[in-house]
Parts: C-alpha cells; structure tokens; sequence
C-alpha cells in the first residue's frame, strides 16, 4: 500500500475509494432473491380490509402480486394467474392456485413470505405403502419368537383384521382375518381365485366369523430361508392389496381379449368390455371398464368440508397439469370434475351430482400393465390414490393452519414490544426551566 506524508509529516494511507450507496429497491430485491421470499406488503388484515402490492422470486421467476382483502373471501392475483401461494405437499414445491378462503380463515392475516415455508427437497409426509405395517411387524416377530396373539386392528377404506391363536396351547398355528365392506363385489370379479392363487393352501374356506377370509399359517411349515420368510410375510401382509386387485386383472385381461379382435369397420363404435363396480366406502366407489386400446379407472370421492373441496380441486387440477411435464409423459392421463360424472358412468342410476363429489379418470394403456412387474405397481399404486388425496389435504390443513399460529405469535411479540407515542399537547419546558402547555 502506497502511503504520503501529510501537512504534519505522517504518512498516512490513501482514503478508501467510495461506493455508491445502493438504492433502497436495489436493497430489497438482493433481500428478496436471498430470501426467495417476497418484499413489499407481508401481510393484509382480512378483517379490516386492505390493499397492497409484493413482488418476488418464486421457483426462479419473478412475479408481481396484487392483494386485496375485504370482509367477504380474499383473492390475491398475480401477473400470470389469479392465485394464492399455498404449499402443495404433492409436489413439494410451491403452486400458484386460485383459492377462495373458507368463513374460519377470513379474519386471519394472510402472508406472502415464502421464506416461511419448508425448502422443496426437505421431507415433511410420511410414504403409504400398499402393505399393512401391523401385520408385517407382528407376523415377524411371531415368525422368530411364536407365542399366543390375539390383535385386531383396522386399515384404510374400513378394513378389519384379525390376528390370533385360535388354539392357545399350539402357539405355532396363526389365523389371519379380514373384512372389507366390498367383498361380495370383489368375489364377483375373481377375488377367490385371485387369493387362491397367491396364498395356495393358506386360505381358508371356512372363515372366522364376521370376517370375510381367512388364512390359516403354520410356523412348523414356513420356509427356513430368511428371504424366504421375509417374502411370505410380505405377500401376506398385501392382503386387501390382492383382494382389490381382482376387478383390475380382470379388466386388463378383457382388455386384451378385445385388442387382439379386430375392430369394426363398418363405423360403429368399438366394443367395450362390462363395466365393473367397487363400492369399497360408503357413497364413493370405483369404476373400471376395459377399452380397445385402453382401461379407463373412475374413482369417486366426496369431500365433507368446504375447505377439503378447495384443497382437493388444487391437488386434482395438479394430476391433470404435471403430465404436461417431459419428465412424465408416459403417466396415466387424469381427468378431473365435480357434479357431473364421465361419459362411461352417466348411465348409472342414483350418482351423486352435488359440488361435494369429486369424479377422478385415470386412462390406463397397455404399457402401463402389460408387463407383470408394472401391473403389480400400477394397481398397488392407484389402490392407494384416494388415501393419498385426503391425507395430503388433511396435511395441508395443518401445515397452514401451523404457519398461522406461528405468524399470529410472532405479530403479538412486535406488539408487546411496541412503545405507545407520547400524546402531542402536554407540558413542555424552556431552556430556562419553566414549564408552559401549549394550546
């Protein structure tokens, strides 16, 4: 470093070239894009009503929001949608959506910083497996230990088992049980053949009572292997998995009875195969119906809450939108409505067309079960779709409603740590010391 004397003989080192100050909107945009959040207004009152601009980063773009709050439902609109940020856990990142707030949530403040929510890759749902956990575990620790059981317990779609030892004093000899409230339906399709041929001479033809199968498993009998027993606990803990698989197998199996017969060409339409019904919850069922080229899948559903249809259409309108990506276009196609069911189910009698009913199509084509090992994940996949649905609703539900409670709590911090101004108009002292009162 280069020093000079100065008028007193020290040598002293050359002021700092100076910068230039940066703008106070230059300050907030490096905020924002540190943040990733937004700048400009961080809250609207619901209840008092409002208005405000924000803009910021969001998934690498910037977007202008535009917020008014008024007594009535908030909208918040931005430059490219109409929409409220939210985070869908369905696809773990954030979707601009257009929401309307249900009558609980308007008095509450509404905010834009996204910084609060959770990073994208951060893990925050747990994973549905199409198997049942309490079985797996139980029959493992039978399997290495055999001792009296006697455990009932229940799984989605109101599903019962039972585990026990029908005989107390043979601890070797294990009864599995369960009921589905759509069994007489899946018997119908093949379910009893389907069983049959997956657990051979463990099932049952006499089943314990209020129960709709059984299988009966001999621990003197298993394999001795590891991998072994560990395959045998895992096939049988996809029970109900093999039970509502039947309707599905046999529609790809129509399927391609009608693909190899050649289609009519005088111009009337292609035969269909029968439409099969699946009534596994009480007013929702599922549709399957095998296609020429096709096997088209109707689920319908009914959302209890208004703020369940809200989140629900977000998430099914998400389906339709992200086969759009490249990364996933070999995924089923999904069609999405309310009231109004598909063209394969409107000829049924009694369907439900109120705005609480959700019908949902999955378009199945033949590379999506023709191998043995995709038709085993597709079905155990799409058997899990309306479990999935509620449970990332309901997870939703409680991550906003946790974002609320914490926002409320960190605005009455900044209120008890507020000073009240001093009231303009009170005594006031000279230089001297006297003290006067303005008027």
């Amino acid at each position: 470093m280069r020093c000079s004397p100065n008028a007193q003989g020290y040598r002293t080192s050359p002021p700092p070239r100076s910068r230039p100050a940066p703008t106070r909107e230059q300050f907030q945009n490096k905020r924002a894009q540190q943040s990733g959040g937004s700048r400009g207004v961080d809250a609207v009152d619901a209840a008092g009503g409002g208005r405000g601009r924000a803009e910021g980063a969001l998934n690498g773009r910037h977007v202008k929001f535009h917020i008014e709050a008024r007594p009535h439902p908030v909208r918040i609109a931005s430059q490219f949608t109409p929409s409220i940020l939210i985070y869908n856990s369905l696809r773990n990142s954030l979707v601009p959506t257009l929401i309307d707030l249900p009558t609980a949530l308007r008095p509450l403040a509404l905010t834009l910083n996204t910084s609060s929510f959770p990073p994208p890759n951060e893990p925050s749902m747990i994973l549905l497996e199409p198997h049942n956990v309490i079985i797996r575990q139980v029959l493992t620790d039978k399997f290495a230990k055999p001792t009296s059981l006697d455990q009932a317990f229940v799984d989605f779609d109101s599903v019962r088992y039972h585990l026990t030892t029908p005989n107390t004093k043979v601890k070797t000899q294990i009864l599995l049980s369960m009921a589905l409230p759509c069994w007489d339906e899946l018997v119908q399709h093949g379910a009893r053949d389907v069983l049959r041929a997956e657990y051979g001479d463990l099932l049952l033809e006499e089943v314990e009572p209020e129960y709709n199968v059984s299988l009966m498993i001999d621990l003197e009998k298993v394999p001795a292997e590891a991998e072994a027993r560990q395959s045998l606990i895992h096939s049988l803990s996809l029970l109900k998995r093999h039970a509502i698989s039947a309707p599905f197998l046999s529609a790809f199996a129509k399927q391609r009875e009608l693909e190899a017969t050649p289609p009519p060409t005088d111009g009337s339409p292609a035969p269909k195969g029968q439409l099969l019904e699946v009534h596994y919850r009480d007013e929702e069922a599922i549709y399957i119906q095998a296609g020429h080229d096709r096997v088209t899948v109707v689920f319908s559903t009914v959302f209890r809450e208004e703020t369940d249809r809200v989140f629900g259409r977000l998430f099914l309108q998400e389906f339709v939108d992200a086969r759009r990506l490249p990364s996933i276009q070999t995924a089923p196609q999904v069609l999405y409505s309310t009231r109004e069911p598909p063209l394969e189910i409107r000829h049924l009698p009694g369907l439900a067309q109120t705005e609480d009913v959700g019908y949902v199509t999955f378009v199945l084509f033949p590379r999506h079960f023709t191998n043995p090992t995709v038709s085993f994940a597709t079905i155990s996949r799409i058997q899990l779709f309306r479990d999935y649905l509620h449970y990332h609703i309901k997870c939703s539900k409680a991550y906003m409603h946790s974002r609320m409670r914490t926002r409320v709590a960190s605005f009455l911090k900044v209120l008890n740590r507020a000073v009240p101004e001093k009231a303009e108009g009170g005594e006031r002292k000279t230089a001297s010391g006297r003290t006067f009162k303005s008027r």
